[in-house]
């Protein structure tokens, strides 16, 4: 039986919004492609599914803010309709303390980050610290502390000892919003932007093909999938690093891209989106935003599109998602239940449905919401894993300039990488 073989400019593997912002980038430079992804759905951490009520709901990536300029202005393009996040009220620290002591422990975790992110990350008083390690340094009280740990392992999924203290503050200092993150969703969910990018790609985009392997040399590429083969000038690996390690080049990567590519782990989250008839919590002068300081990782926040639609998202972050996991789906429930009641009151065991995402391990992404660095000195590593091995290119939402591990960061690093290709092909063909 022949295999099946396409040829085109530039191959893309994975059609998450990296991928996808590539394609559309070259499309527009007019330079031909194909894109291959894996799952049967565009979208790669950013995914909608119908939960028990048949209402479509954002399992994966779903928050924006102002101060993501592209990514609200994709939104805007393609007439999607933004959902405010609900924060009047107050926001709860449990176990519980006054809304006044409340309030002076997160000035006093956030103290502990802006401290951390004043540190420069070449400084070599740190070199070879986690943030566990710089934290246990701190003398700050130990509420504030705790306030801090669960913070950043809810936004990070992994455990500070993990994670080198140069890499989070690099991270982090990329992060520029100045509103809250959680300012707004979309109505439509946001997987719904990703399927409008990829009705632009046309015929261009191949669902359920997953890259096997990766052939390169000077004279191009062959990216070879259970549908065949797509010859090519150049790919863009379009995945995060962890998941990019994973794949199979002939011949072997060069050893320091090897090398950087398998310093990453992706973090640990399981999503879940608790449906009620009515926000109650509203009704108690509370905002529905809950922080766990005894529970690091796990955090709550109001996500109902409206009144008649009341729900709370509860995020299991790090090292308390990997444990919750094993708990299956009944046990999973019967502990984000108590946790809530715990919280706002008897009346959030009122559940009419409960809809959970886990995101450890999985196939195609690994985790989420992204990959770190794990090694302490791998210091240089997205600057080696950008720099690629042409034909061969990297991108991925953890290597962007701006808000890495975002939406806002994966559309940032396709079209960057997207440019790069375009300009390497005009050099090559102006010399030859």
């Amino acid at each position: 039986m022949s295999i099946r073989t396409e040829r085109t400019d530039v191959a893309i593997v994975g059609a998450g919004f990296t991928g996808l912002s590539a394609a559309l980038e070259l499309k527009r430079a007019g330079i031909d492609f194909l894109v291959l992804e894996a799952r049967d759905r565009v979208g790669g951490r950013v995914e909608a599914v119908r939960n028990g009520l048949g209402e479509l709901i954002d399992s994966g990536g779903q928050f924006l803010c102002e101060d993501m300029p592209e990514l609200m202005a994709l939104a805007k393009a393609n007439g999607r309709t933004l959902v405010e996040t609900y924060v009047e009220g107050e926001f709860i620290t449990h176990p519980r303390m006054s809304a006044s002591r409340g309030e002076l422990m997160y000035h006093a975790s956030m103290a502990i980050r802006d401290r951390m992110n004043s540190i420069e990350p070449d400084d070599p008083a740190i070199a070879g610290l986690s943030v566990a390690d710089w934290l246990e340094r701190q003398e700050d009280p130990a509420d504030a502390k705790a306030g801090f740990r669960s913070l950043i392992e809810g936004l990070w999924c992994l455990a500070l000892d993990k994670v080198p203290l140069w890499h989070l503050i690099d991270n982090d200092r990329r992060i520029t919003n100045e509103v809250p993150e959680l300012q707004y969703s979309l109505r439509e969910t946001m997987q719904s932007l990703a399927d409008d990018l990829a009705g632009d790609l046309g015929d261009r985009l191949r669902l359920s093909q997953p890259a096997t392997r990766i052939e390169h040399g000077p004279e191009g590429v062959r990216v070879t999938s259970a549908a065949g083969v797509v010859e090519a000038r150049a790919v863009l690996i379009a995945l995060p690093p962890a998941t990019a390690a994973k794949l199979d080049f002939a011949p072997a990567l060069p050893p320091a891209l090897a090398k950087d590519l398998g310093v990453w782990e992706s973090g640990a989250v399981i999503k879940i989106l608790v449906r009620y008839t009515k926000p109650f919590w509203r009704e108690r002068g509370l905002s529905g935003m809950v922080m766990w300081r005894d529970l690091p990782g796990l955090f709550a926040c109001d996500a109902s599109k409206d009144e008649g639609h009341a729900a709370l998202t509860v995020f299991v972050g790090g090292p308390r998602a990997l444990r919750w996991r094993e708990l299956g789906e009944a046990a999973l429930r019967a502990e984000v239940t108590a946790r809530l009641v715990d919280a706002l009151g008897p009346e959030a065991a009122d559940i009419v449905d409960f809809s959970s995402r886990d995101w450890t391990h999985d196939r195609w992404s690994g985790g989420a919401y992204s990959d770190l660095i794990v090694d302490v000195t791998a210091r240089y590593a997205e600057r080696t894993i950008l720099a690629g091995a042409p034909p061969v290119y990297f991108s991925a939402s953890e290597l962007s300039p701006s808000f890495p591990g975002y939406v806002e960061g994966a559309i940032v690093a396709g079209r960057i990488a997207a440019r790069k290709i375009q300009s390497a092909i005009a050099t090559s063909a102006s010399g030859s």
